[in-house]
């Protein structure tokens, strides 16, 4: 009789031995079908937003945050301390990646303090930054480098911080440079001596080869200068 009225279930690995009687099993069943959900159909969890589309006042806010024109950077002088460029607003800038041991070295620092001569009181200047990028042909220290140009060229704009043009750790100066003006054959700076025309309001009008040489832009600098003589 009692085996009869029960039905052993066995339960192997955990070697245990359950007991229960086919009427409890059934009302147990019943119970199981008959509970509510825990989570409503009508009532679904949010998904993560992580993915969401930004929102229209996200995107004014990130937009906001890109730099409209150089004057939005901040560059290091060769002695190490923060050059705002909005310092030249309303100059005609030609921002040049220069090197002391490249084969165009002599010409395009010969022809830019020519330039340099013939407009500086114009609201020309000239926006030097050093590169060891190509051919390790800059490897001198920052102070080794302003006094090559200086001594040797009589350069008398300003030189700045060593940097690196291409890559991961291009400056953000160069990034925002090939952006605005990409090359023939991609955006990527492809020598020492490339150069960039900015007007006077911080826009980049144009960009030269490393091969172009300065005075042969002169047409387009005495346009943004305004000069006609």
């Amino acid at each position: 009789m009692l085996r009869s009225s029960f039905r052993l279930l066995y339960i192997t690995r955990t070697n245990l031995l359950v007991r229960a009687s086919p009427s409890s099993l059934s009302r147990l069943s019943s119970k199981f079908s008959s509970a509510k959900p825990l989570v409503s159909s009508h009532h679904q969890i949010p998904l993560s937003t992580t993915g969401a589309k930004l929102s229209r006042s996200e995107h004014s806010m990130a937009a906001s945050s890109e730099p409209k024109s150089i004057y939005d950077f901040t560059v290091k002088d060769a002695k190490g301390n923060d050059v705002d460029l909005s310092t030249y607003k309303g100059k005609v800038l030609l921002i040049v990646n220069v090197a002391s041991q490249c084969g165009l070295t002599n010409s395009n620092y010969t022809e830019l303090a020519q330039l340099y001569q013939k407009y500086k009181d114009h609201g020309f200047e000239i926006l030097a930054f050093p590169c060891n990028q190509f051919g390790n042909q800059e490897p001198g220290s920052n102070e080794e480098i302003v006094q090559f140009a200086c001594t040797r060229f009589k350069a008398e704009y300003p030189i700045f911080d060593k940097v690196d043009v291409n890559g991961d750790s291009a400056a953000p100066i160069y990034k925002f440079l090939k952006s605005s003006k990409g090359g023939v054959f991609g955006d990527g700076i492809k020598w020492n001596f490339a150069k960039f025309l900015v007007d006077k309001d911080g826009n980049v009008v144009d960009r030269y080869a490393p091969t172009t040489s300065p005075l042969s832009i002169e047409k387009d600098l005495k346009k943004l200068l305004g000069v006609t003589a």
